[in-house]
């Protein structure tokens, strides 16, 4: 059974096109490890997630390639969540706005800042 939490961390997690037709490929050759191997090297995605991502990829689902698109993604997964992070973000708490979206995904610190920060910019150009 996958998690809530690998899924969301999944669907949130920019991967490249490129990557991503590459690791359907591969899994439709069979060669499952390789293609997890090819998603995680890229895209900062776990060794719980990547299988999560791959079976997304599989069954059809677009995962985001841009950081703009994940975030999109996310206020259609979590919108009490990414309302939460604009809070802390209009209080100046980037660091505490990271720190709740890494407690509540399997995001790793890099896609972290780089998701928090779209919101901010997001935010700043409203």
């Amino acid at each position: 059974m996958t998690s809530t939490k690998a899924r969301t961390t999944a669907l949130i997690t920019p991967i490249e096109q490129g990557v991503q037709d590459e690791a359907k490929a591969l899994a439709g050759e069979g060669r499952t490890a390789k293609a997890i191997r090819r998603l995680r090297k890229d895209s900062g995605l776990g060794l719980g997630t990547a299988p999560v991502a791959l079976d997304l990829l599989i069954q059809g689902h677009t995962l985001p390639t841009t950081y703009s698109q994940a975030l999109d993604a996310l206020r259609q997964l979590d919108a009490p969540l990414v309302a939460e992070m604009t809070d802390l973000l209009s209080s100046s708490h980037r660091d505490s706005a990271i720190k709740l979206l890494r407690e509540r995904t399997d995001i790793d610190l890099a896609g972290g800042y780089h998701l928090v920060t779209e919101l901010s910019v997001q935010l700043d150009t409203q």
